[in-house]
């Protein structure tokens, strides 16, 4: 179902609440990585230049008791976005009362407003409460009433259930819109998942098969191939009887994989060689081995015969989703199976490339390909959710066409 898009909204003389993802890093009261409010531009610019009145929510970090509060305040975020815009923002340190709909009702045509830290809910008077990220009726009807159009371009959300996206979407009497970032995000992953150009390469990572089995699941009706890398590799090797050492497995799940081994035939491609170390240290000793790995002995990276392996899959690919690294990509020293697939990516100019989960994308800009590559993700969880072919509620509450 095509969903409204932010153009499709009368934004003239509007209140326009915006749903944004500005939960980024902030040391000593600076942004440090600025890239989700680069990404929120194009939409906030676009309700600007046609008159709107831009009322932005977001979340940042995660608020348990009062006192995770100072530090987790947005103003930084302001004053960056500021300089992004080269405009004044208005920033109100509440997030609901007199104070912000006062400010509210000062906005002429244009203007930027953003509202404190939406997790500042979670806790009223000292107490865990969580009416933001549990969707508090009341608290999504309130922040609904202060505008008169709502606009969601925080797909990092989109599989959460929020007052700030689902509540005030089916609570606003105007409509509610994707902004361009989350149509973005729609059309690439919905594209991939459901209409895919072939060969569609799926390429998995990361520590747990628990993580990706719903995705594994759903991509194996719809993949061609899927490539299986990082610490959930071992818990296969486990269910076909290859020797782990002291690799990462998931014992209670051997038999998942197990029966998905069996229903995947030969779509599932695992690495035939991995780095190995006698301890989980960057500066352990290490070795390349293929098949069965010694006890005392850990799978920390994939080998140079699988990376081979997984680019001689992939040279013909048409479509390409990546989530998750091939090894442990926070140590240097195992992280060259993930930047030599993220660096492979970057020359596939004939086919679709979208890569999502935290690691991946650190990769790829890394390397210095993320240009190189047709979309890049801004929602790990949210992009899982959707390769598992579940609806994600922060989408399935914005208005249709």
């Amino acid at each position: 179902m095509a969903k409204l898009t932010v153009e499709d909204l009368p934004l003239e003389g509007k209140k326009v609440l915006m749903r944004v993802d500005f939960n980024v890093p902030i040391k000593d009261g600076v942004v440090g990585d600025d890239n989700r409010i680069v990404a929120a531009l194009p939409t906030i610019k676009y309700v600007i230049d046609h008159g709107g009145r831009a009322i932005l929510f977001s979340h940042l970090g995660r608020i348990k008791k009062e006192e995770d509060k100072p530090g987790l305040s947005l103003r930084p975020v302001a004053e960056r976005l500021s300089n992004l815009l080269n405009k004044p923002v208005t920033f109100v340190p509440v997030t609901e009362g007199k104070q912000l709909e006062d400010a509210i009702d000062n906005m002429k045509n244009g203007d930027v407003l953003l509202v404190q830290n939406t997790r500042y809910e979670d806790v009223k008077d000292g107490e865990y409460v969580k009416r933001e990220s549990g969707n508090d009726p009341e608290l999504g009807k309130y922040w609904a009433s202060l505008g008169d159009v709502f606009v969601n371009d925080a797909f990092g959300t989109a599989h959460r259930k929020h007052a700030s996206n689902v509540g005030i979407a089916t609570n606003m009497p105007g409509k509610a819109a994707a902004g361009y970032l989350m149509e973005k995000e729609i059309k690439f992953l919905g594209d991939a998942v459901d209409n895919p150009e072939r060969p569609f390469v799926a390429i998995l990572g990361g520590a747990k098969v628990s993580d990706k089995i719903g995705v594994i699941d759903n991509l194996l009706d719809k993949a061609d191939k899927i490539i299986i890398g990082g610490g959930m590799a071992y818990t296969f090797y486990a269910a076909k009887g290859i020797k782990v050492g002291n690799s990462l497995v998931e014992k209670d799940k051997i038999d998942v994989a197990k029966q998905i081994l069996d229903k995947a035939g030969d779509k599932l491609v695992l690495p035939i060689d991995n780095i190995v170390a006698d301890k989980f240290n960057n500066d352990a000793d290490t070795k390349v081995v293929e098949g069965d790995i010694d006890d005392g002995w850990m799978a920390l990276d994939v080998g140079p015969k699988s990376v081979e392996e997984f680019k001689n899959v992939l040279k013909d690919a048409k479509t390409v989703v990546w989530n998750g690294p091939m090894g442990v990509f926070e140590m240097p020293n195992f992280a060259k199976g993930t930047l030599e697939i993220g660096k492979f990516l970057g020359t596939l100019t004939d086919a679709t490339t979208i890569v999502g989960g935290g690691d991946s994308t650190a990769a790829v800009k890394e390397l210095g390909v993320a240009d190189k590559l047709t979309h890049i993700s801004t929602g790990g969880g949210a992009s899982l959710t959707y390769l598992e072919g579940n609806e994600l509620p922060g989408i399935a509450a914005i208005s249709d066409k």
